[in-house]
């Protein structure tokens, strides 16, 4: 399945949608955001020359994932920056390629902005590993990896063919 990438600002009848799938993924058991802030703070990726910027892939015309790049996402390591930071697909389109779709074209547009090295927390770290990430560090348990972007990420080994489908519009 090849879905249609766009900036979520594009789309902005989405944002509760995706500030909802991140709010369950990544805070409803923890302190921190709750739904509202996370909206708010998708509604501030309203430009796509500069961070934040939030990405979302439609299949089948509905809503299937996100992304977004963020300049922190861990407080524990200031120094790192910027983030991709919560990737969801909704299960229904789960293996289906729109993770890497999402991840590829978010690398793309790390890209333009001149970013050349991107960080990320996950424990899943064989996802990112196969999409040309490294490891990093481990802290707290939680996997520290990194992607180190070419300036034109466009002829990159990693711009497979799928990716090379991904709608460019935005």
């Amino acid at each position: 399945m090849i879905p249609s990438i766009h900036h979520l600002f594009q789309l902005p009848q989405h944002t509760g949608t995706v500030a909802g799938w991140i709010y369950r993924e990544f805070w409803e058991d923890r302190n921190g955001y709750d739904q509202a802030t996370l909206e708010k703070l998708l509604r501030d990726a309203d430009d796509p020359g500069h961070i934040p910027l939030s990405l979302i892939a439609i299949a089948d015309g509905v809503p299937a994932g996100t992304v977004n790049l963020i300049a922190h996402d861990n407080s524990k390591r200031p120094e790192l920056t910027p983030w991709l930071a919560a990737l969801v697909v909704v299960r229904n389109y789960r293996g289906a390629g729109i993770g890497s779709a999402l991840v590829k074209r978010l690398l793309t547009e790390a890209s333009r902005l001149g970013i050349t090295r991107l960080y990320l927390g996950t424990d899943t770290p064989d996802f990112y590993t196969r999409l040309g990430a490294f490891h990093h560090e481990t802290v707290d348990g939680l996997h520290i990896m990194r992607f180190e972007i070419p300036e034109a990420l466009d002829g990159d080994s990693r711009n497979t063919p799928d990716a090379c489908a991904v709608s460019r519009t935005g």
